[in-house]
């Protein structure tokens, strides 16, 4: 009965969001199909040739995952470019001097600040190899600026003529569905450490609390001057005069020329000509995708990269459909970082990191995979924070040797929450009595999904949590060399950018991956002008090992998984997700809360 019971509860939980999941699966769907055919139009790809000038093409509307996935069906049908891949390939460019320019095509919509941030970075040093960017432009159709600032320091910017900047500042969304629980007589029984972490308060609040508020707007308030600092950079503007500009967005393509924003207006194809025109008849154009870096020499020190992204999960990756492609399960992550520590040609590991949290314990393992690479294989780890390295995404960071973040990186969250939803009261609403028997100590029946907690098991739930937290901040605090008070000072689950981050001693760098792999030359003890060989772990199963062996399902229906996979990898779709898996309880949580950048 219990089971039937939990099942019961889950359904009418899942009841409430499930409109919400459709209208974002649905805007998924589009976005994919969307998405599909921008890289299939990017341009024709032309094989690489060994003597002709390229410039290289980029569309910043396809949206990359962070990391390109080692298995599903994504790898068997192609698509297996990760955003770090696209960030690796304009590195290896800079130094190339086959490559002359690259043509890019801006995002209508936002990319999110850090993703910006990166490209804005790889971007900077393509050019300081004495190398082109001309970026063309439908529009910028975003309330957040990451758009423009990702492509701000290009050498000629093109508007399409009818088209506008629409970008005024920050924004972030949270959800709060107390008020449509209280209408269903559903009760969320959860506990936090501490104040700030306000996961739960998308279930226990109308609005936000104070602490709540307060650290949304110093995330914002961080990543609106950030954005501003570097537009203003690159354009050659004062700060408050872009401020000025985009606070009276929207504005058109041709005031946006009249005020140095752009360059040009005319049509993506006179762009791309304008792009031909710096080279020559002769160039060839290649979508970065595509383009193969000049080869290591074999016997180059090899750096490895072992890349986790999404909610941290127990288990091996592969499990289920929601765990194919680039998971962060923690088996498959654990045994990676080992895999790359034992491999002797190995001299260094890089971590990337792009999660928002989940399992404490998940994490706690990936953590001690990390100590092992050091203290048996005496290998340096150098962590890369992505968009999110939060809660569980810090936790599994805080013992490496280095951590690099960007300004932008949203990180901390150092706290720990978990409870359940009561729904006693909403199945009597539909005439379901529910009753149990419990044969056990006091904390016996604690994670029913019918009755609340009773006061003992709260208490003991807490104290659970509490040691929970305990250990976390211990481990914060020897990886980091913070007191204890530093610890709680900058922990009680409070989020801060990458900017902020360095400063109260959380990350030691700021930078993208290519700092990462300078850090990681320097800690290994490489010689800063030689060539080394960048190995992914896991190694990619070519998308077979999705099939099974006994599969027999037709070509439609694998990309038709494929396609689902896209969508269940869509940022708003995952942020639903994570909200609901917090949500299945009984689990205890080491998760930020979803934080939406618009």
């Amino acid at each position: 009965m219990k089971t039937f019971f939990a099942s019961l509860g889950g359904a009418v939980i899942g009841s409430i969001v499930g409109l919400f999941l459709l209208f974002f699966v649905g805007m998924a769907l589009i976005q994919f199909a969307v998405n599909d055919a921008l890289k299939s139009a990017s341009g024709p790809e032309t094989g690489q040739d060994d003597g002709n000038p390229i410039v290289l093409t980029l569309d910043l509307r396809y949206g990359y995952e962070d990391q390109a996935p080692t298995t599903g069906p994504e790898v068997l049908f192609g698509g297996a470019t990760g955003f770090i891949d696209i960030v690796n390939k304009l590195e290896a460019a800079a130094n190339d001097d086959q490559v002359k320019g690259l043509f890019v095509r801006a995002s209508d919509y936002g990319l999110g600040s850090s993703r910006a941030e990166e490209y804005r970075d790889a971007f900077l040093k393509f050019q300081a190899a004495d190398k082109f960017i001309i970026t063309h432009s439908q529009g910028f159709f975003s309330g957040s600026p990451s758009a423009y600032r990702a492509i701000a320091s290009s050498d000629e910017i093109w508007m399409q003529p009818g088209t506008s900047l629409v970008s005024s500042g920050i924004t972030v969304e949270a959800l709060f569905f107390k008020d449509l629980f209280d209408e269903l007589s559903i009760t969320p029984e959860f506990e936090a450490f501490y104040e700030y972490k306000s996961a739960v308060n998308t279930f226990e609040e109308a609005g936000f609390t104070d602490p709540h508020r307060e650290n949304y707007i110093q995330l914002a308030e961080s990543l609106w001057q950030t954005s501003l600092v570097d537009i203003a950079t690159d354009r050659g503007l004062p700060v408050e005069t872009v401020r000025s500009f985009l606070e009276s967005s929207p504005v058109t393509g041709d005031e946006m020329i009249s005020q140095n924003f752009a360059t040009h207006s005319g049509w993506p194809e006179d762009a791309r000509d304008a792009a031909w025109e710096r080279v020559g008849g002769d160039a060839v154009h290649i979508d970065i995708s595509d383009y193969n870096a000049p080869s290591s020499e074999f016997g180059s020190p090899v750096i490895a990269i072992v890349g986790g992204q999404g909610s941290i999960i127990n288990g091996p990756s592969g499990g289920s459909l929601l765990q194919q492609g680039s998971g962060f399960a923690s088996d498959t992550i654990a045994e990676s970082l080992l895999d790359a520590g034992r491999d002797e040609d190995v001299e260094a590991v890089i971590f990337r990191v792009d999660s928002p949290g989940g399992s404490p314990s998940a994490s706690d393992q990936i953590w001690r995979a990390i100590q092992r690479v050091q203290e048996e294989e005496g290998k340096p780890v150098i962590v890369s924070m992505a968009s999110s390295a939060a809660s569980g995404g810090y936790y599994v960071a805080t013992g490496a040797d280095w951590i690099v973040a960007n300004r932008s990186t949203i990180t901390g969250s150092i706290g720990i929450f978990g409870g359940k939803f009561a729904i006693e009261e909403a199945m009597q609403r539909i005439g379901v009595n529910a009753e149990t028997i419990k044969v056990g100590g006091p904390f016996t029946g604690a994670f029913t999904t019918t009755e609340p907690f009773s006061e003992e098991q709260r208490v003991r739930f807490r104290d659970y949590l509490k040691q929970g937290y305990d250990r976390f901040t211990t481990l914060v605090g020897e990886g980091r060399d913070l007191t204890p008070e530093q610890v709680d000072a900058v922990a009680r689950g409070r989020v801060w950018t990458g900017a902020e981050a360095i400063q109260i001693g959380l990350v030691d760098e700021l930078g993208g991956m290519a700092t990462a792999i300078t850090k990681a030359r320097e800690l290994a003890e490489i010689d800063p002008e030689s060539d080394v060989r960048l190995v992914t772990y896991p190694m990619s199963s070519g998308g077979l090992a999705f099939l099974g062996a006994s599969s027999s399902a037709t070509a439609q229906e694998l990309k038709a998984l494929g396609q689902l996979t896209a969508v269940l990898s869509d940022p708003d779709v995952q942020a639903l997700m994570s909200e609901l898996e917090a949500a299945r309880g009984p689990q205890v949580q080491m998760r930020m809360p979803s934080l939406i950048e618009r």
